[in-house]
């Protein structure tokens, strides 16, 4: 398959020309023109990169890119990633936002979708666009019971703040690094909040404000969407495709 088809039909359905980003997203290091093998990662990394080449695989498509609103010089580390790259022939794409929002790939919907519970409606705006997904139980459901679905499902080794309600009825859900959703989520009245990462800064305002929130890893939390992507890709396509598995410990 030719490396721009690929790309073309990713912009396309990812939305990639339509969503503003830091993330410079896309097509943003060719190769030779061809893709046989495809790799897919949460982050661009040397690691990732010499995994991809490892496995012989040709298009590396990862969520977190190299490139976040500014240029910078390509020297020393940063050289070292390039440099692979094209010594080895492997083209990169790179998605973030347009991954988290996507209402079938994304990794927000893949996550809940998998753990089977009750979308609500989209949740987490910003700027006009959804990130995260409303969660709600109908009877309520123990902060316990969905500790242990996170555990049991996703693999996670959740980090609990037990600051609300034992028996949970509206939570929201996003991927990643986004603690900052948290007063949209005091805001809308909702009792339970899991996304990725924690922040020092936000502890107060949940236990202030008697909010659950559950974090599960920004590593993991940003694998759903990715998978989703090369399962998505081999399937149209008849290509390879494997998730090169490199987490981070966050």
């Amino acid at each position: 398959m030719k490396t721009r088809e690929l790309a073309d039909y990713l912009d396309e359905i990812l939305k990639i020309k339509e969503i503003e980003d830091k993330s410079l997203n896309g097509l943003v290091v060719d190769n030779k023109g061809e893709v046989n093998k495809i790799a897919l990662a949460v982050d661009a990394s040397l690691d990732a990169f010499k995994e991809a080449g490892r496995i012989g695989a040709d298009f590396l498509f990862v969520h977190h890119g190299l490139w976040w609103g500014k240029p910078f010089p390509i020297s020393g580390w940063t050289y070292e990633r390039m440099r692979l790259l094209l010594d080895k022939n492997i083209a990169l794409y790179v998605a973030h936002l347009p991954l988290d929002s996507h209402p079938e790939l994304g990794n927000n919907v893949q996550a809940v979708g998998s753990l089977n519970w009750p979308i609500k409606g989209d949740f987490g705006e910003d700027n006009g666009l959804f990130f995260g997904k409303e969660i709600f139980f109908d009877p309520c459901r123990k902060l316990e019971e969905i500790v242990n679905d996170l555990r049991g499902k996703l693999k996670a080794k959740p980090i609990v703040w037990d600051f609300g309600p034992e028996k949970v009825k509206r939570m929201g859900y996003i991927a990643g690094g986004a603690i900052q959703f948290l007063p949209q989520v005091v805001e809308e009245g909702l009792d339970t909040y899991i996304t990725g990462e924690p922040a020092h800064s936000y502890y107060w305002m949940a236990k202030e404000e008697k909010v659950n929130v559950i974090f599960i890893g920004h590593y993991l939390s940003e694998t759903f969407g990715v998978k989703a992507v090369g399962k998505h890709l081999a399937h149209k396509f008849s290509l390879k495709a494997e998730f090169l598995n490199l987490p981070t410990g966050y």
